[in-house]
C-alpha cells in the first residue's frame, strides 16, 4: 500500500512517514498543493493524508481536483476544528478528517480502518432496483430513470444500506458504525452531512414513490409509497 503524505511542515511529514513505514506502507511526499497533484498523477497512491492549509493550492482544492478523476481515500488534516462542515459537509469528497495536534498512531489507525473498508469483497457485489432507482455496487453507480448520478462512494453506501432495508429506521450511530466502522472517532454530524448532500443530489431527479425520510430523534429510513410497498 502506498501513502501520499502532503504537508508544508517537514517535521510533520518526517513523523508521519516514519510511522507509515513502520506499518509497512510505502510513502511518497509533497510539500504544497501543486506538488501533491503532480505526485498523485505520477505515483497513484492508495490513500492520501492531505493538509488543508498549504502554499500554491490549498488542500480543499487539491481534494476537489482529485475527486474529478479518482475515489482514492483522502484523510484531511486541519488545524481548525471548525473546518468540519467544509470538509465533510460540502462537495469536497474527503473520507475522513483529523484535527491538529494529533497522535501519529491515531492517523495510522484511521488509515487501517479506511483500507479495511475498501478492500474488494466480490461476494457482496450486487445490484438493487426499486421503481426508477438502480444501485450497482459492482461498479459503484446509482441511476434514476437510467441517468447516472454523480455520487461519492460513501453516499452510495448510505443509499444502499437504507434502500435494501426499505422502511427500516437506522439511527445515526448504526449508520456510523456500519459504514465508518466502530473505531471511527468522529460523531453523528458526519452522517447528517452526508445525508444532506445525498438528498440534494437525489432531489434533482423525480422519484415520487420513494424518499430518504428523517425520523426525528431517531435517524433515517428509505420510505416507499403505500401503493408500491412490497
Amino acid at each position: 500500500m502506498k501513502v501520499l503524505i502532503v504537508d508544508d511542515n517537514k517535521q510533520i511529514i518526517s513523523i508521519l512517514e516514519a510511522y507509515a513505514k513502520k506499518e509497512g506502507y510505502q510513502t511518497v511526499i509533497a510539500v504544497d498543493g501543486q506538488e501533491a497533484l503532480d505526485v498523485f498523477q505520477r505515483e497513484r497512491p492508495d490513500i492520501i493524508l492531505l493538509d488543508v492549509m498549504m502554499p500554491k493550492i490549498d488542500g480543499f482544492e487539491v481534494c476537489r481536483v482529485i475527486r474529478k478523476t479518482s475515489n482514492v481515500p483522502i484523510i484531511m488534516i486541519t488545524a481548525r476544528g471548525e473546518d468540519f462542515e467544509k470538509i465533510m459537509g460540502l462537495e469536497i469528497g474527503a473520507d475522513d478528517y483529523i484535527v491538529k495536534p494529533f497522535s501519529p498512531g491515531e492517523i495510522m489507525a484511521r488509515i487501517k480502518a479506511i483500507l479495511r473498508r475498501i478492500q474488494p469483497k466480490t461476494e457482496n457485489l450486487q445490484v438493487f432496483s426499486y421503481d426508477n432507482l438502480q444501485i450497482n455496487l459492482a461498479d459503484y453507480t446509482v441511476s434514476i430513470n437510467n441517468k447516472v448520478l454523480s455520487l461519492t462512494k460513501k453516499e452510495i453506501e448510505i443509499l444502499w444500506t437504507l434502500a435494501t432495508k426499505k422502511d427500516r429506521v437506522f439511527s445515526r450511530d448504526m449508520l456510523l458504525n456500519k459504514l465508518w466502522g466502530y473505531d471511527y472517532i468522529g460523531d453523528s454530524r458526519t452522517v447528517d452531512s452526508h445525508i444532506k448532500r445525498l438528498r440534494a443530489k437525489l432531489e434533482k431527479y423525480p422519484h415520487g414513490k420513494w424518499e430518504i425520510k428523517t425520523i426525528w430523534g431517531v435517524g433515517y429510513k428509505f420510505e416507499v409509497s403505500d401503493d408500491v410497498k412490497q
